[in-house]
Order: structure tokens, then C-alpha cells, then sequence
């Protein structure tokens, strides 16, 4: 089955991990924009950021026959300063207009504060403005306080659900996110975060219709082979090859196609690593 990873940090990630996805079926995935371990004190050290998982990283992963795109925002967890969060708001423009960035994201909560709400609210007009796919943060923690003041906010603005996914549901905000209009999203962690099993059983329960799985895989304990582990679980839970196909390509295909830029290459052929140029 081919996959696309909708959401995925590979700039945390090795070589090894891209070979792995390569041979497990994974084509195609998505780069959202992240904390990177330390906060950033310069509004450049964002701009470079960006700039490096919408190009270095597309080079990087074709060479092992991925297609990479990029989603680029101020990630919730970096907003405390505000001077510096609209700074790097106000310079988005050029990032977001690049060919391989085909979203804005991850916007949303981390502490559920209201400097990550004046970020997200500033991001989301942006998005609203443009036009863009979304990709909105639910905090780690409080998810149920966190998807009302979400919704609470997408409520307030003339924005269109379809551009739109809130990621990291849990069994405590699967229903009202999918009752919201927006795409809902689900991370499987080996550790943290949704186990096969759980995505297994809340599908079995609230369908998969508008829902997307995807691995993350950044700094913590995490795995680029999650979405392999939940197609092998789930064919064995008894679930049907469509309803699998949704959640790991159908969905994803159609929520980044709200983007004119999402046209993924998916059959790339990986490089003879001895031809690699640095």
C-alpha cells in the first residue's frame, strides 16, 4: 500500500529513517514547522528554518524517492515572546508563497495561553486571507480545553473547514473534531501520544471519513514507521483495505489538495547513495 505521511519532522530524523519509510511503502510526506529543541532568540534563525525543510530537506528526501513538502508557521510553543512572534509573523509571506510549502502549520495551542492565542489568531488570518490548509496544534495537555477555545476561535472567523485539520485527537476530542467540518488528525507515538490499537478502536467507533494518522516523529521517543504499524494492525483488527487506504492516503491527498502546489511525485526512484553531492 502506498502512504503518505502527512506530518512529519524529518529534519529530526537520520538517512537510515528515510530508507526505512522508502522501503515500507511511504512516498510522499509533509514537514510542519516545529520547535527545534531550544528556543529561538532572532527572527532569522526562524527564516533559515524555513528555508531549509522547504529545500535542503525536499533534496535530502528524494534522493531515498520521497517527495517532500513543507507547512511553515510561528509553532505555538515559540510565542511567549510577543515582540519577537509577530516579527516572524509579519516575514511568513515569502515562506508560505514558496512551491514546496503547501500549508500553514502547526498553529494552535501548547500551554493554551493568550500569547499563543494572539500567534494563532494572527496566523489563522493569514490563512484565512490566502486562502491556505491549515494544520492546527491540540496542546499535549488539557486537549478538551484546548479544542473548545479552538473551535471557539474558528467560530469567529470566516474560515473555510475544508482547508483545515486539527491534529493530535485523542479519545477526548475525536467527536467534537470531526463534528467540527475540519479534517481531524491522529499521532501515533510508540510511548506517548495514540497506539495502533487506539486509532484501531476509535475508527471502529467514529468512522474515517475526513480523518488523517500520521507519525510526527521529532525529538522524542517517536517513530517515521507508525503509519506501517497501523495499516499492519488494523488489516488484522478487521478492518477494510478502504478504510485503511483512507486514513494513510485517500485523506491526506485531499486535504493537501486544497493546495495548487500539492502534486507529489510518488513513484521517484531513490540515488545510489556513491552519487550523492553535499
Amino acid at each position: 500500500m502506498t502512504i503518505i505521511e502527512p506530518h512529519i519532522h524529518m529534519y529530526s530524523r537520520t538517512t537510515d529513517d528515510y530508507q526505512a519509510m522508502y522501503a515500507a511503502g511511504i512516498r510522499a510526506c509533509v514537514e510542519p514547522s516545529f520547535w527545534m529543541g531550544a528556543n529561538r532568540r532572532y527572527a532569522g534563525t526562524f527564516f533559515d528554518y524555513f528555508q531549509l525543510i522547504a529545500e535542503f530537506e525536499t533534496v535530502r528526501s528524494r534522493r531515498f524517492g520521497i517527495d517532500h513538502y513543507c507547512a511553515v508557521s510561528l509553532n505555538p510553543k515559540e510565542t511567549e515572546n510577543r515582540a519577537l512572534a509577530d516579527e516572524v509573523i509579519d516575514g511568513l509571506g515569502e515562506y508560505l508563497d514558496h512551491p514546496r510549502c503547501v500549508a500553514l502549520g502547526e498553529i494552535g495551542f501548547n500551554d493554551i495561553t493568550d500569547n499563543e492565542e494572539h500567534a494563532f489568531v494572527r496566523q489563522l488570518q493569514i490563512a484565512v486571507e490566502r486562502d491556505l490548509v491549515v494544520i492546527i496544534h491540540l496542546p499535549h495537555f488539557e486537549k478538551p480545553k484546548g479544542i473548545k477555545r479552538i473551535l471557539g476561535i474558528l467560530n469567529e472567523h470566516d474560515v473555510n473547514r475544508d482547508r483545515i485539520i486539527i491534529d493530535h485527537n485523542t479519545e477526548d476530542t475525536i467527536a467534537e473534531s470531526k463534528d467540527s467540518g475540519c479534517y481531524s488528525g491522529m499521532t501515533v507515538y510508540p510511548i506517548s501520544k495514540l497506539t495502533p490499537e487506539r486509532v484501531s478502536n476509535i475508527i471502529r467507533e467514529f468512522g474515517s471519513e475526513r480523518v488523517i494518522v500520521n507519525g510526527s516523529a521529532d525529538w522524542g521517543v517517536s517513530d517515521p514507521l507508525s503509519l506501517v504499524k497501523v495499516v499492519d494492525y488494523m488489516g488484522k483488527d478487521g478492518h477494510s483495505e478502504k478504510t485503511i487506504q483512507n486514513l494513510v492516503f485517500n485523506n491526506a491527498m485531499a486535504f493537501y489538495g486544497g493546495s495548487d502546489k500539492w502534486k507529489p511525485e510518488l513513484d521517484l526512484v531513490p540515488i545510489d547513495p556513491s552519487e550523492f553531492q553535499r
